[in-house]
């Protein structure tokens, strides 16, 4: 079982003159989750290398007992140090792809033709695809084969708008998850915020926010078996 995971290397917060990039909880949660089940796990970025940690989710409010693992697991900060360069994977060599969140990838990876590219493949190879938070944003423009929307008509979650205005970026990000889902004809869902609510619509799995990486994780792996 290969995973591979894909990871934002966006750092600037709009005009903000602040830092963005991947939330550490979406992706250490789902970096064990894998690992525990005994897959090979590969990380990605478009520029490759280290990725940007967004500064707001190392902080101590927001760490879990998978944070605290990460900082003391010597490989796993190796690996991320070391992302392979976006351009450089294929869908045949991985079972499953799975997309952290953090608000970096509204800028980079929702807006890479690689990255929409890829997502494609693994569509159309019938294999499962999950997102948690802000990376669900990443479909705005992935289509399907006949060239729809792939979310039109789907079931989807990601991060809220409540969400994004509990948190004072709404006029920061370039787009709301959540309307972008909405003018795409997909069926948002979401629920309490903060809380974990996991959306699964046939391979297609999204999560809410941070809380639910985790299931985003357990889900793709229970396509996988």
């Amino acid at each position: 079982m290969k995973i591979l995971m894909v990871l934002t290397s966006h750092e600037t917060l709009g005009n903000t003159g602040l830092k963005t990039g991947f939330w550490l909880e979406e992706f250490a949660a789902p970096y064990y989750v894998f690992k525990d089940a005994g897959a090979e796990v590969v990380l990605a970025s478009p520029n490759g290398g280290q990725p940007p940690l967004d500064p707001k989710s190392d902080l101590p409010e927001f760490q879990t007992e998978l944070t605290h693992r990460f900082k003391d697991d010597a490989a796993a900060q190796q690996a991320l140090a070391h992302t392979v360069k976006l351009d450089t994977v294929c869908q045949d060599d991985f079972d499953t792809v799975f997309y952290p969140g953090g608000h970096g990838p509204l800028w980079d990876l929702a807006e890479s033709a690689q990255s929409i590219e890829l997502i494609e493949s693994f569509e159309r190879a019938g294999k499962p695809i999950g997102f948690v938070c802000h990376a669900p944003g990443v479909l705005r423009h992935v289509t399907t084969a006949d060239g729809k929307p792939l979310v039109q008509g789907r079931n989807v979650t990601g991060f809220s708008n409540s969400e994004e205005a509990a948190v004072e970026l709404t006029n920061v990000v370039p787009f709301l998850v959540e309307d972008e889902f909405t003018a795409l004809n997909a069926h948002y869902q979401k629920g309490a915020d903060w809380t974990p609510f996991i959306v699964e619509d046939g391979n297609l799995v999204t999560g809410q926010n941070p809380a639910s990486s985790a299931g985003v994780a357990e889900a793709l792996l229970s396509r996988l078996k």
